[in-house]
């Protein structure tokens, strides 16, 4: 260390010193004064009094006290081998004066050796993003591992083969769009990894709508339509299979003038200043969705497809008796139909117009694991549903039996301290996913995602409430049966005035397709609600408008008649009103859009009928229940425990 004196104008170096803290710099004398021989005019002095000589051994004595550490400033930390680790609270000691002995602390000669259970760690770095669940943030982080290079080689390969872009000299006036690599590690639901994955996309958040684009809006299929199309299928007996499509957004035509910068890593050697014109679409781009979904729909339509007018995303093809049905989700392709070789030909076609992967039967779809047996169809998030609890720290908590603890009341509540919102909404929006495959998540999940504005101390334990009945049911999901009578059945419930906050009801209501659940709700209502008759009558509307929608999908897909769909409702007040304009006084106030119901029952398209509370499969979607209730509910919903028994491909 070096010891500057300022009164001798000296550097003193030395590897050991003794601070007496007890002292206070006189800052004030020094100022006063000029240092003599001027500035930078000093004497460094090389103190070797306390060197100690390579074979002798080390000064063994007794550790001297640290007291004087108690209190550590600026200028005072201990040197050598004392550490501010060794002060203790006791008071001063002794004071140490400069000519006193002090012994050094004893320094261990053992050598030190690596464990054996260390042995077979590969710590070299070329395997560290091996293995490492993280992808890499940026090239940078990127380029010294092979798989990434050769994934982002890949995609710059992709690119020039279907002419995308073309060099040229930057126009006057023309800023070009910024790019950045995306990195991405590929799945199966068992974890294991598919495939490396770079994206080049541009940065499209810089474009201005009117200027650089016009129309951005591309449709996909909705989920609850993948739902019923695997209801389906189940039912059919038909083979579900998927299909990717490389690149995809790459094959969208574009209209307006658009450049990009060289990407990063891949400039053009002695062309540096040049830039991109794109001739077709790059992922990032506000324009790319849509135009790939242009273009997609061009093709589909020249192979003989029509567009579902319910649904937009899905499409339909009948040829000799034989149909297949196809579900855009952006460049993966849902495919079922009633033969094998009309889906085989299909899959011809698409690899004849698009670079394609062919993923076989369906097995994974958007994070939902899909198991195809010979009478059934299986699906579950159990994957999905245990990185919940891993984000949230919660995998090895004790499990509980319901979602939601009954009487639980919920607030807007100032009064009690918050939690860290982002971490709260993470969480929220991965179990609002889960929902998907498990209804009976739906109402707890329905009722957490109402604070996420302020999030507060009594809303995270209803969250870790959830999360703890979720640690015993990750493997939970729907089955869907082969079955001969496909006819739409639905249940609508509310339950009255249960937000504390505002005094509205919840609305809630499953339909099915044969025995299998494929489209549910829970949602809090609009307005406020008088009665229980009122909030019964508002939900059976809300479930009247689904019916409608479901009708008119099943009837397109699969050519058969339309039929009436039959609403089961549990309070008879609600189903009176919903057949004739009846309790004038009580009714009279409530809006016109709620009559809805009544209109489609006087049309024959909906038939509403009373069932028993016990029987009401909705309940769960309104309300907490307690356990015994809860299991029976959620049973009778049609969700239940599929063990795994698939081996996913690597």
């Amino acid at each position: 260390m070096s010891l500057y004196n300022p009164h001798e104008n000296k550097v003193i170096i030395s590897t050991y010193a003794v601070y007496d803290e007890n002292k206070a710099w006189q800052w004030n004398n020094l100022l006063d004064k000029q240092v003599e021989g001027g500035a930078g005019t000093f004497t460094v002095q090389w103190d070797d009094s306390q060197t100690i000589a390579p074979d002798q051994p080390p000064n063994t004595g007794p550790v001297p006290t640290a007291t004087e550490q108690e209190q550590p400033t600026d200028q005072a930390q201990t040197a050598g081998n004392s550490s501010s680790s060794h002060a203790t609270d006791s008071p001063a000691g002794p004071e140490i004066g400069p000519n006193d002995e002090v012994n050094h602390v004893r320094r261990s000669t053992r050598v030190s050796v690596l464990p054996r259970r260390l042995n077979d760690y590969e710590l070299d770095v070329d395997h560290l993003m091996l293995t490492s669940d993280e992808e890499p943030r940026n090239y940078n982080e990127a380029k010294t591992n092979k798989e990434w290079v050769k994934a982002m080689r890949a995609e710059i390969d992709s690119i020039e083969k279907n002419n995308t872009w073309k060099l040229v000299h930057p126009p006057t006036d023309v800023k070009p769009i910024g790019l950045r690599w995306l990195f991405k590690i590929k799945r199966n639901p068992n974890g294991s990894i598919i495939r490396y994955k770079a994206r080049l996309v541009a940065k499209g958040y810089v474009q201005e709508q009117g200027i650089d684009f016009d129309e951005v809006f591309a449709p996909v299929a909705r989920l609850e339509t993948i739902r019923l199309l695997i209801a389906l299928a189940a039912a059919k007996g038909w083979k579900i299979h998927h299909l990717d499509v490389k690149t995809a957004f790459l094959y969208g035509e574009l209209k307006e003038e658009v450049y990009v910068s060289q990407p990063e890593g891949f400039e053009k050697r002695g062309e540096e200043r040049k830039i991109y014109k794109l001739a077709k679409a790059l992922y990032g781009l506000r324009q790319s969705p849509r135009a790939w979904n242009l273009k997609l729909d061009d093709t589909l339509k020249n192979m003989g497809f029509q567009r579902c007018l319910q649904e937009n995303a899905v499409y339909k093809k009948v040829s000799n008796g034989d149909f297949i049905i196809i579900a855009v989700y952006v460049d993966d392709l849902f495919v079922t139909g009633t033969s094998l070789e009309f889906i085989n030909q299909f899959k011809r076609r698409m690899a004849s117009q698009f670079e394609m992967s062919d993923l076989g039967e369906l097995t994974c779809y958007l994070g939902i694991e899909v198991t195809q047996d010979t009478d059934c169809v299986k699906v579950k998030q159990e994957c999905f549903a245990k990185k919940i609890l891993k984000v949230a720290g919660m995998q090895d908590c004790n499990p509980t039996q319901c979602p939601i603890e009954p009487g639980l009341k919920l607030t807007k509540a100032a009064d009690e301290p918050e939690v860290e919102a982002t971490h709260y909404r993470k969480l929220v929006g991965c179990l609002r996913y889960l929902v998907h495959t498990r209804p009976d998540l739906a109402y707890s999940v329905g009722v957490v995602s109402r604070y996420m504005q302020s999030p507060r101390e009594s809303h995270a334990r209803a969250i870790k409430q959830i999360l703890r009945y979720l640690r015993g049911t990750t493997s939970f999901g729907i089955k869907y049966e082969r079955c001969k009578d496909l006819k739409l059945l639905g249940y609508s419930d509310s339950s009255h005035n249960v937000d504390i906050d505002d005094g509205r009801s919840t609305t809630g209501h499953v339909f099915y397709l044969g025995n299998s659940p494929i489209t549910w709700c829970s949602q809090k209502q609009d307005t406020v609600a008088l009665s229980s008759c009122e909030a019964e009558f508002m939900a059976a509307t809300a479930a009247a408008c689904q019916a409608i929608w479901l009708r008119e999908l099943l009837a397109e897909l699969t050519g058969m008649k339309k039929q009436k769909v039959l609403i089961r409702i549990d309070n008879k007040s609600a189903i009176a009103l919903s057949k004739n304009p009846v309790f004038h006084g009580r009714s009279k106030h409530i809006h016109t859009r709620y009559h809805f119901i009544r209109e489609r029952v006087e049309n024959e398209q909906v038939m509403v009928e009373h069932v028993s509370g016990d029987k009401q499969r909705a309940d769960p979607l309104t309300k907490a229940l307690g356990h015994t209730r809860f299991a029976e509910m959620r049973s009778l919903l049609g969700v239940q425990e599929l063990p795994s028994t698939q081996t996913f491909r690597g």
